[in-house]
């Protein structure tokens, strides 16, 4: 997805005469002539700040297994990203001279926490390295091994922890599967603090086959497993399935050994059994997708990804690859500038003046409103409004009201506005459509 730029085109003279207008309705507080729909500034809490910090999970949902000594699906790895604007007029996206930090939030160790500990025993055996308790592992910088607090790495436009091994089990041993991360951006030279902010770190370990598969499932998967296939898996374990079964989740390209990806293997194995979405993935417990508009008690799942025989059959032909073709926002938010991102997923998709699309609108499957309170954060922190992060003034210093919802109710999205003049094709009625379409019109 392409950023905005912002080219003028078409009359100076009309141009100017709409800035005027907005200057004047905005200044003086009489935009309709006297008849009371007001747009004056407000104070937010970005409005203190000289830079905001956006972070969020780059999944939404991270999963790892329980234990680590019979069947190995995922290990602990947790991912965060965080993006920097410092407020101005135009703001802009930095990177140069700060150093980001991240801590999860009361929560120091993984291993010694129920049977985590089992994945650094087995990491040389299953993953072919070895790292020091508490440090995890990291498929796109594989020598950079991040523990649960630490420095954040530059990646193009934003800062990066990858791997990071949280369970979802705090320090006072409580289950927790929605930990939070302390974010602060310093000043690179000086250590001052910028910015402080907090993102969700959610990580659950209900890879729950117990429905069909019993106490002991993942020993119950390995039986069944050599019975049917002729495999040595039970006297093989602990057994990383992906070491047959290719996951590009886990880095990994084609579909292995065994000429199945994993993801064909067990949604196609399953799609006739009675099993449903939330009895492998989170959960009963840590619900992986919590969006208020997007999820229902069953996940809303389907909805997006598909029966689970259509996820099998769309690997199996070609169509999808796991974990590289998922839904578009697009498929249901159709006629929106910049929601088809094309090829590049929503998590790694970037629209209005090179934001991120979660920096606005938060992670896949926790996109705010959510039902999670922690998700919601940022909205609070920097516009008070538990919406997507669409109040102009978050970033822009100099920007009237408090954004697109302080404006549409002074003027009740019916009239042609000097906003709309200059900054969209529309007429007010469109206004949902923004800040997608925020980009200079000739009139």
């Amino acid at each position: 997805m392409k950023s905005h730029t912002l080219t003028r085109a078409g009359s100076g003279a009309a141009v100017l005469l709409a800035v005027m207008a907005l200057v004047s309705c905005s200044s003086t507080g009489g935009g309709g002539g006297g008849d009371g729909d007001e747009v004056n500034a407000k104070t937010i809490g970005a409005t203190s700040l000289n830079y905001v910090a956006f972070a969020w999970n780059d999944l939404g949902m991270h999963c790892l297994n329980p234990t680590y000594d019979k069947a190995v699906i995922l290990p602990p790895y947790n991912t965060v990203w965080v993006q920097v604007v410092k407020r101005g007029n135009p703001p802009e996206i930095v990177t140069a001279g700060l150093r980001v930090e991240y801590a999860i939030h009361g929560n120091t160790y993984s291993y010694g926490k129920r049977s985590y500990g089992q994945f650094w025993d087995n990491m040389p055996l299953l993953f072919g390295v070895a790292l020091p308790h508490d440090l995890g592992l990291n498929l796109e910088d594989p020598a950079v091994n991040n523990g649960l607090s630490g420095t954040m790495v530059v990646k193009g436009d934003h800062f990066q922890a990858n791997g990071i091994p949280v369970v979802p089990v705090n320090d006072a041993l409580a289950y927790s599967p929605y930990q939070v991360a302390d974010i602060t951006v310093r000043d690179a030279g000086t250590n001052a603090v910028l910015v402080q902010t907090q993102a969700t770190v959610p990580t659950s370990d209900e890879l729950n086959c117990g429905k069909c598969h019993g106490s002991d499932a993942l020993l119950d998967v390995l039986q069944k497993h050599d019975d049917e296939e002729g495999t040595t898996l039970v006297a093989d374990r602990p057994v990383l399935c992906a070491k047959c079964h290719g996951s590009p989740a886990l880095g990994q390209t084609g579909p292995g050994s065994s000429g199945y990806y994993m993801s064909r293997a067990i949604h196609g194995f399953h799609a006739n059994r009675g099993a449903t979405c939330y009895d492998c993935h989170p959960g009963q417990t840590a619900k992986c997708n919590r969006s208020v508009a997007h999820t229902a008690a069953d996940g809303n799942c389907v909805a997006c990804h598909g029966t689970m025989q259509d996820v099998a059959s769309s690997v199996a032909n070609g169509s999808r690859l796991p974990w590289v073709n998922e839904p578009k926002c697009a498929t249901c938010h159709a006629g929106i500038a910049e929601v088809d991102t094309a090829t590049n997923l929503y998590r790694n998709a970037n629209g209005h003046h090179g934001l991120s699309c979660p920096a606005c609108h938060s992670s896949p499957h926790a996109v705010v409103p959510s039902q999670q309170a922690s998700d919601n954060y940022q909205a609070v922190q920097y516009q008070t409004t538990v919406a997507t992060i669409g109040s102009c003034k978050v970033c822009h210093s100099t920007s009237k009201g408090e954004g697109i919802g302080e404006f549409g109710e002074a003027h009740g999205g019916t009239r042609a506005t000097a906003c709309s003049v200059c900054h969209t094709a529309g007429p007010p009625a469109t206004a949902s459509r923004w800040p997608h379409q925020f980009q200079w019109k000739s009139r």
